[in-house]
């Protein structure tokens, strides 16, 4: 069965106030570092929510997120459990429907996500704001391998893929993070906090 971002719960119109905030980029640019590290600045600010993906993959220590299996992903779909949805990698990604209640309490929602989904993202909430991480293959390929969580044919996948109908230049805000983690963090958190949208 194939899923994606469409197969979510309908919604007549965008809905808002709040803001969904989608970490865009390439295997290995150091999302899942950027985004832990901006939920310990944030935690305290219940403006800013980090709601846990659930994917169809067994849990890693490199990734906190909600493992489940292709049939209980696929029963979860189509009962409406999820926002977003989307495949990438051989995995199935979901984001919860318990996002839209956030978004309408005027929350920001973080989340990691597929650059795949944009357009769709859009389609369904007001306020959709774009972050590109990037940083050089070289880092890439060496941060890939040193999380251990895919055999060296995955990783190269990975490091290979592109995302044909997606535009850099429609991203609202780009970080390099080839630097150190506390910059990328720092960059995360200062963007994540100019983007309007709370009450």
């Amino acid at each position: 069965m194939s899923l994606d971002a469409r197969e979510g719960a309908r919604v007549s119109s965008p809905l808002g106030p709040g803001v969904l905030a989608l970490i865009v980029g390439a295997s290995g640019v150091g999302k899942d570092a950027l985004i832990v590290g901006a939920r310990s600045i944030l935690a305290d600010d219940s403006r800013f929510v980090f709601p846990e993906r659930t994917i169809t993959r067994p849990p890693h220590g490199s990734e906190k997120h909600i493992p489940i299996s292709d049939a209980e992903f696929a029963k979860a779909a189509q009962e409406g459990q999820f926002a977003l949805t989307w495949e990438a990698h051989g995995l199935s990604y979901a984001v919860p429907a318990s996002i839209d209640e956030m978004i309408g309490r005027g929350q920001t929602v973080i989340v990691n996500s597929s650059r795949a989904i944009t357009g769709a993202a859009r389609q369904r909430y007001a306020q959709v704001h774009l972050v590109l991480i990037e940083c050089p293959l070289a880092v890439r390929a060496e941060r890939l391998a040193q999380r251990g969580r895919e055999p060296a044919e995955s990783v190269q996948a990975r490091l290979m893929r592109k995302v044909s109908d997606f535009d850099p230049g429609e991203a609202d805000v780009r970080i390099d993070n080839s630097g150190t983690l506390a910059d990328g963090v720092a960059a995360l958190v200062a963007a994540l906090r100019s983007f309007p949208g709370r009450p």
